[in-house]
């Protein structure tokens, strides 16, 4: 039997070899396959006979049975015997050499089938491939193609018969005429070659170990005369490059003698390929070959071919490297070998070659001259010792190289010489130094990706590999740490290397480090031999100064800190321990900040905190001035790095102050003062810190010294009297002079307070107005130049800060003060009124701020004086366009803080009501200016100086505010403003204005008074006035329809507010009069409503009374009429329409725009119930009715407005009243749960409305609880109306309150059960299928309530499933959702007698036809197995039996998973419900499935289920299929004929998925169950049934058929 039934199995799948799709023809192979795994032998016979039987059989198919007879013969080729090998051989022998053409495929796959079986039985291939390969006949090209290929796999077993292959192929070489051929024995040439070397490499594991080359010697030299004198002349690029490959391994066969010979003629007849082919990887890697053969056998004839090849071998390495070519980049490999082999035995010959062409002009010669070199150095390094000097020397050139490809090329070269001690020989430091210059490029902004190999390399490239070379010879060359270390710490100082700080330092930290670990000594620095190096005090500055800036260059700041805390040693003994607590704190500030969130000034008072508190560590004076000598002398290397250098200046003021020796602070002050750029402001800037920083300890010398400086020679020869007429010469003086006065400024702001007082007047300020006013021939000439002015204004603004920052300033008498302001007045006056440039009014207004608190009080002319240039130099200043120039706004905005600050220093002279007064009498003008930007600054200003005095007002008698009344007057006008500003700054001033009034009158300041606190809630709205208007309205009711009328018109006419504002309240007076007549007159406005007469409708709304008459009285006409009437669509349909009726959406419109006004809530909550039931119902019978035809093209008109009114369309018109009337009823959860969720547009369409009303009662329950009784009984009342859909929209809203334990709360429940079992034979099937729902619903909102009602609720559920009325089965479908929900909850002994008939119910819509049915009667069965788990009775177990494999299947359900199943039920449970109802079926299958696991009575499959079926794992169905079929075959062998019959009911599925799905479990089963359990199978059945589903349309199926059928094997 098992033969004939392989045989049988073979052919089937044989004859579906011809699918046309490729998937399912692998597939067939791969049963092919699985069948040969089994039966290798039958398999491999079948096959055979298939072949010989189908001589006509279409060679691609041919192929691929032979490629299936490959896999199988590799994989078995032990259990094969020798008469299946012969007839495998003679098949693959026959079908390789059939077509005498080339078909490569199929001839290739037969030759594999002999090379697969040559693996064991090479003798019988070699018998049957030689009885083709004749002497005297050309053989068939796929003969020689196999014999190259056999010895390639069986090295061993093809050797020994080379010797007869060889003599019988030399004679057929010249008998070869065509190039396919030729190349065919080329190949075969290369690998009987490779195969003999590999012998010879191994003979000690070689069957005959007596081989020699000699053996093969004279062979090879014949075929190698063939191939190099013939055939590599042929045109054929192709046979060519097989002649050249083939060369290669023959060249080390050659005899020694014939190989010496042939080199003159073999080296350039294989150099001479190069200019023939483009791609020369081939010709490179047999020259290599050949080198190597020559270099072998010591060939003296080498030699004379250097030139030849060194030329060849270099043009080749010059070829630009594409890294999309990888045979390019093989051939560049290859031709580095070349010179690897060559180095070894020409080194001198080499070098000399390549040391000139480091000067060639052509960019890629150079380069490609520069990798050779760098790859002799590496591979041939023992040859290349003693030439190390003269490559160093070479070098020269290269390192002047710009181009930037030669310098990435010459840092890898440096890098070369790094790791073999190149650099430790004289000339090394260059090469360092080279690395390092090349680290210091400037990177790219945005440096462009290029591939690893691209030829346009981007400058930052250079600089990066610099950089990691750099870092990885400190790092991990040990023989580098004596030529690096100390030398790197020359590159430190000097500014050219800048950029590369970063990576030197972290290089110099490495190396320190690892000299500390060898010790202390080898550490230290010796300065005395190593005179280059730069000094402690150099080091220290240099990387003190960079750090200023810490994120420049990579983060040179953290790496100049780490380099410095290593060096402390070298620095100064005493620094170790204190650096090493403090270092790691500015470390840390740099890690916790960025770029962006660093303060410069905070984190350079760090640094200069760091620095005074290491010269109080070393506490020596020698060391200090020598350190402070070290920064002035490196302050010319930042000139251009303004921010670097004003630091470093701030860094010697602090040295300097720490110095003891007064004469080098005097010395190196002078020198700094002669020395200075004064033309530049950052330097005057810098030099003045430097200065006032000194003045901290040496404020005498520092004041003394800047005498000196101005009486001195350099001094005067920039100040002489015929040097003023020279312009050059009088900018100089000028700058110079701006750089003394702010010297004193800032020796005055930074000196000590105590000290200062006694020189600011007799020193300080008499030499900064000495320098500022110069005389010439007696004559005083004030200096024009705005720079030297600014020096001046602020140097007078820190000395005057200054001096009202002493402890003694209360008692210092200022008596330069009124000179001091005059001249900052004259500086405000001189500046333009209308554009803000410059900051010297800011400056000078803060110097005048200063001084006006200090003692004598200015006169009150000169203070009126001062006052008034400030307004007129500030107020008046055109305001620059938004978005335009931010820093003139921020340079307006401080002018304007320092104008405030100023005032109100004034005022503090002077708190009282006069004063104030006087302040505001300066504002008045400008707060009645005819220019609005002037109004807003002076009346801003007004109430800046009131909310002050305000806050520091002390009154110690109870007096009137006299000024009250003017102020006020003044004031009280620009609320009416026609800017926004203006008027709220005005009510401001109003507001504390009453306050100040109240202050004066007693009361306390936390008091806080009705009247003024309103004007607070009245500022926002001032930016829109308001103004009443008092009128009288007729009270007459027959006028009333004419009222409105006009009314209205009137209001088309105008847009003024105030009219606007008199028709609301007129209409507001006829409702309260006459309700029902204002209702009817405005409800017979025309629809849509336009803005006007919606705001009078608002305008009902302001009494709570009124508005409920209103709402009353809209309810009645909203259902005084039908809300549609029935059409026909003229001319375009026969079916009805609907159109609404105009009274109703009149009211719908109306109750809108009265409940949008917030007033309205109080008559809302009054209607609420009514208002809620009536828009309900409302919204569910205009969904899908149309407007009349009148009203639509109004509607789409609206639409395209620019301001869109509301929505006329009755369903939508509907939504937005019932939104409004939820909004003013206090239900704003309600509405935002609904929009959250897409509620509300849920209910406005056919399809959704039902799920919107389901979502609406959600929301209801949770978040309006009491409102629901009332609006029950509202509905309830509803549920007899004659439309259908309200009936619907009832139902559904009440069996949606049962979802929620809110009605159990109110006590509803029982009243909502009675209800709705009322409503189960309604003539409609949807009120009966929301019936259910509802029912149902009790499980989730009230589940302790459901045994109390389990019979009632069982009973009307189960009868759900026997509806008859209802031909889609929706009504089922929510019977078995509900059921599914209910059966945890209710009682077991109300349960168990139905289990059996609800499964038997529910089986049928396992196959359902609708996905919807199929995933509740699933999710049902699951539960019902849930329900009885433990106490499964044998009746129930062959449900579960007969449901296993339908629940197996449909995991391949083809509707894709959307929610969860086995969650909790409620929203996501309803069917049709749109989102929630869309159950997966598959998801619905892994609850089934797991819930059936127990009731088998199998742990193990029990477990199975659970674990690859929990929900959220992804489900790989091949894999699960696979366990479960092991599981139940391992524990339920005898379910096998049960479970495979079952399957092959859905072999005809029309479900493709299904259909794939069928085949694959009952191939798993098979795969599982042992053999003999046969019998259970009706295998003929079986068998039939897949060869049918291998014509199946679909290519999934046929591919699973075939997988199965090579399984079935096992039954054979």
């Amino acid at each position: 039997m098992a033969e004939p039934y392989v045989r049988k199995l073979s052919t089937i799948l044989l004859d579906a070899v011809t699918d046309k799709d490729p998937l399912v023809q692998e597939q067939v192979c791969g049963a092919l396959c699985a069948l040969g795994d089994a039966q290798p032998a039958e398999a491999l016979r079948a096959c055979e006979e298939y072949l010989w039987q189908h001589e006509k059989l279409a060679h691609p198919y041919r192929t691929m049975i032979l490629r299936a007879m490959e896999t199988v013969v590799s994989g078995h080729i032990s259990e094969l015997d020798k008469d299946v090998a012969r007839a495998v051989i003679f098949l693959a022998s026959s079908e390789m050499t059939r077509a005498k053409e080339l078909v490569c495929d199929w001839q290739q796959a037969a030759s594999n089938v002999l090379v697969a079986v040559g693996k064991r039985f090479i003798g019988k291939v070699m018998e049957e491939v030689l009885s083709k390969f004749q002497p005297g006949a050309l053989p068939h090209y796929y003969v020689v193609q196999t014999l190259a290929n056999l010895a390639a796999s069986n090295v061993f077993g093809m050797v020994p018969f080379l010797t007869s292959i060889l003599s019988t192929m030399l004679p057929m070489l010249g008998m070869a005429k065509h190039d396919t051929m030729r190349v065919a024995f080329c190949c075969a040439l290369q690998r009987f070659s490779e195969s003999t070397l590999e012998y010879l490499a191994n003979l000690d594991q070689a069957p005959d170990p007596t081989v020699r080359k000699d053996t093969f010697a004279s062979d090879i030299f014949s075929a190698y005369d063939v191939l190099f004198n013939h055939w590599m002349q042929s045109r054929e690029a192709k046979l060519r490059l097989a002649v050249v490959e083939a060369l290669g391994p023959m060249s080390h066969l050659l005899p020694s003698e014939k190989l010496e010979e042939q080199l003159p003629k073999l080296l350039p007849g294989v150099v001479a390929l190069y200019r023939k082919h483009a791609e020369a990887f081939h010709v490179s890697k047999s020259l290599g070959q050949i080198l190597e053969a020559a270099v072998g056998v010591g060939s003296r004839t080498l030699e004379a071919q250097l030139d030849l090849l060194l030329a060849a071998l270099h043009a080749q390495i010059c070829v630009p490297v594409e890294s999309s070519s990888p045979l390019v980049v093989s051939n560049q490999k290859e031709v580095l070998r070349c010179f690897t082999v060559l180095a070894c035995c020409a080194p001198d010959r080499l070098l000399a070659f390549l040391l000139p062409k480091l000067d060639a002009s052509n960019e890629r010669t150079r380069v490609g001259t520069l990798q050779v070199l760098r790859h002799v150095i590496n591979s041939a390094a023992p040859q290349m010792e003693v030439k190390k000097p003269f490559i160093l020397s070479s070098m020269r050139l290269p390192l002047l190289d710009t181009n930037t490809k030669v310098k990435r090329a010459v840092v890898q070269v440096i890098s070369a010489m790094a790791h073999h001690g190149y650099l430790e020989q004289p000339g090394g430091e260059a090469m360092v130094e080279y690395i390092v210059q090349q680290c210091a490029l400037p990177p790219e902004s945005e440096p462009r990706k290029l591939a690893p190999d691209s030829e346009d390399l981007p400058e930052d490239g250079v600089r990066a590999i610099s950089i990691s070379t750099l870092y990885l010879v400190s790092t991990t060359v040990d023989r580098m740490s004596d030529v690096l270390w100390p030398y790197l710490l020359e590159f430190l100082t000097p500014t050219r290397f800048t950029g590369a700080l970063t990576p030197l330092c972290r290089s110099l930290v490495h190396l320190a480090q690892k000299k500390q670990e060898v010790g202390a000594d080898a550490f230290l620095i010796q300065y005395d031999g190593n005179v280059s190096l730069p000094s402690p005090y150099a080091i220290t500055t240099r990387l003190l100064t960079v750090s200023s800036h810490p994120y420049l260059g990579d983060g040179r700041g953290a790496a100049s800190l780490r380099l410095l805390n290593v060096l402390h040693r070298n620095i100064h003994p005493l620094l170790g321990q204190r650096w090493a607590t403090t270092i790691p704190l500015l470390l840390e500030h740099l890690d916790e900040h960025t770029e962006e969130t660093l303060s410069q000034k905070e984190w350079e008072e760090k640094l200069l905190a760091f620095l005074r508190d290491t010269l109080t560590v070393v506490s020596d004076n020698t060391w200090t001035c020598q350190l402070s000598l070290e920064m002035s002398k490196q302050l010319p290397c930042y000139n251009g790095i303004a921010q670097e250098k004003n630091f470093l200046y701030k860094c010697i003021g602090t040295t300097l102050g720490a110095a003891s020796s007064k004469e080098v602070v005097r010395k190196q002050l002078q020198e700094l003062l002669e020395t200075a750029r004064h033309q530049e402001e950052a330097e005057r800037e810098g030099l003045a810190c430097c200065f006032g920083i000194c003045a901290i300890s040496h404020l005498d010398d520092v004041l003394a010294q800047l005498e000196d400086f101005m009486r001195s020679d350099v001094f005067r020869k920039s100040t002489g009297i015929f040097n003023i007429f020279k312009d050059r010469n009088e900018n100089e003086v000028e700058k110079l002079k701006g750089t003394l006065i702010l010297c004193y400024g800032h020796v005055a702001a930074r000196a000590p307070r105590e000290l200062v007082l006694a020189k600011v007047e007799s020193d300080i300020l008499r030499n900064i107005f000495q320098y500022f006013s110069t005389k010439v021939l007696g004559i005083k000439v004030e200096t024009k130049d705005p720079a030297l002015k600014l020096c001046l204004v602020q140097s007078v603004c820190m000395a005057s800060q200054a001096i009202c920052s002493s402890a003694q300033a209360n008692s210092f008498h200022f008596s330069r003060k009124a000179e001091l302001v005059a001249q900052m007045m004259e500086f405000i006056k001189a500046e333009p009124p209308d554009s803000l440039r410059t900051p010297i009014r800011k400056k000078a207004m803060l110097a005048c701020t200063y001084m006006a608190s200090l003692e004598p009080a200015l006169e009150e002319h000169v203070q009126a004086d001062l006052i008034h240039s400030c307004l007129h130099s500030v107020l008046p200043v055109l305001p620059e366009p938004e978005g335009e120039d931010d820093h003139q706004e921020s340079l307006y905005l401080d002018t304007m803080r320092a104008l405030e600050g100023l005032l109100t220093g004034l005022l503090r002279r002077n708190m009282t009501p006069q004063g104030l007064q006087i302040m505001v009498e300066h504002l008045s003008p400008w707060i009645k200016s005819p220019r609005g930007h002037e109004r807003v600054r002076a009346l801003s200003l007004s109430a800046c100086l009131l909310r002050y005095f305000l806050e520091h007002l002390h009154v110690s008698a109870l007096v009137p505010f006299h000024n009250l009344g003017l102020l006020i007057g003044l004031f009280s006008p620009r609320c009416a403003d026609l800017w926004p500003a203006t008027r709220q700054e005005a009510v401001s001033c109003v507001y504390a204005l009453l306050y100040l009034q109240l202050g004066y009158e007693g009361f306390s300041r936390d008091y806080r008074d009705d009247v003024a606190e309103r004007l607070l809630t009245l500022k926002e709205g001032l930016v829109h006035p308001d103004s009443a208007i008092l009128f009288h309205t007729c009270n007459s009711i027959a006028q009333v329809p004419e009222i409105v009328s006009v009314l209205r018109s009137k209001l088309q006419e105008t847009r003024e507010e105030y009219i606007l504002q008199a028709a609301q309240h007129s209409v507001h007076l006829l409702a309260s009069q006459h309700c029902a007549a204002v209702v009817t007159s405005l409800l017979g406005s025309p629809l849509p409503f336009d803005s006007h007469t919606c705001t009078l409708w608002r305008a009902l709304a302001v009494e709570p009374s009124l508005t409920t008459q209103v709402l009353g009285l809209l309810l009645e006409k909203l259902s005084k009429d039908v809300p549609f009437k029935e059409t026909r669509a003229f001319l375009l349909s026969s079916s009805p329409g609907r159109v609404a009726t105009l009274l109703p959406l009149a009211a719908t419109c109306a109750l809108c725009e009265v409940m949008s006004a917030p007033a309205s809530g109080p008559a809302v909550l009054e209607l609420y119930p009514q208002l809620f039931a009536a828009l309900l119902l409302r919204i569910s019978c205009t969904v899908g009715v149309a407007l009349p035809r009148n009203l639509q093209a109004k509607e789409r008109k609206g639409v395209g407005s620019a301001v869109a009114p509301r929505s006329l369309e009755p369903c939508s018109s509907a939504a937005d009243a019932l939104q409004a009337m939820l909004l003013r009823g206090g239900n704003e959860d309600v509405v935002q749960r609904m929009e959250l969720e897409g509620g509300w547009q849920l209910l406005r369409t056919s399809a959704g409305h039902e799920e919107g009303v389901t979502r609406l009662a959600s929301a209801m329950a949770k978040f309006a609880g009491p409102r629901l009784p009332l609006v029950m009984k509202a509905l309830v009342c509803t549920q007899s109306s004659v439309y259908e859909i309200q009936r619907v929209t009832s139902t559904s809203f009440l069996a949606e309150l049962l979802n929620s334990n809110v009605v159990n709360d109110l006590m509803l429940l029982e009243s909502l059960l009675d209800n709705l079992a009322a409503r189960q034979k309604d003539t409609c099937a949807s009120v009966r299928r929301l019936v259910l729902r509802g029912l149902a619903n009790v499980a989730s909102g009230s589940p302790d309530k459901v045994r109390a009602h389990g019979p009632q609720l069982l009973t009307a559920v189960i009868g759900g499933l026997d509806d008859r009325d209802d031909p889609h089965s929706l009504v089922a479908l929510e019977a078995m959702v509900g059921l599914a929900r209910l059966l945890d909850l209710v009682e077991p002994q109300d349960l168990h007698p139905v289990l059996l008939h609800v499964a038997i119910r529910i089986r049928p819509f396992f196959d359902s036809e609708k996905m919807e049915l199929r995933s509740a009667s699933i999710h049902l069965f699951g539960h019902l197995n849930k329900a009885c788990q433990g106490r499964c009775e044998d009746v129930f177990l062959e449900q579960v039996v007969g449901g296993l494999v339908p629940l197996l299947l449909h995991l391949r359900d083809p509707q894709g998973p959307v929610t969860s199943v086995s969650g909790p039920p409620g929203r996501a449970g309803r069917p049709g419900s749109g989102v929630g109802a869309q159950r997966a079926v598959p998801q619905a299958c892994r609850f089934a499935l797991r819930m059936c696991g127990p009731n088998l009575q199998c742990d193990e499959l029990a477990a199975a289920l659970q674990k690859h079926l929990q929900e959220g794992r992804g489900l790989h169905f091949g894999e699960f299929l696979n366990t479960t079929c092991k599981l139940l075959m391992h524990h339920f062998p005898e379910l096998l004929g049960r479970l495979v019959s079952t399957g092959l009911f859905y072999f005809k599925s029309s479900w493709e998925d299904i259909r794939a799905a069928a085949p694959m479990l009952t191939g798993f089963l098979v795969l599982h169950v042992e053999p003999e359990l046969r019998p259970q199978v009706d295998l003929e059945q079986l068998t039939a049934a897949l060869q049918l589903l291998l014509k199946d349309p679909a290519p999934l199926v046929r591919m699973k058929a075939a997988e199965t059928l090579g399984r079935l094997v096992k039954f054979a």
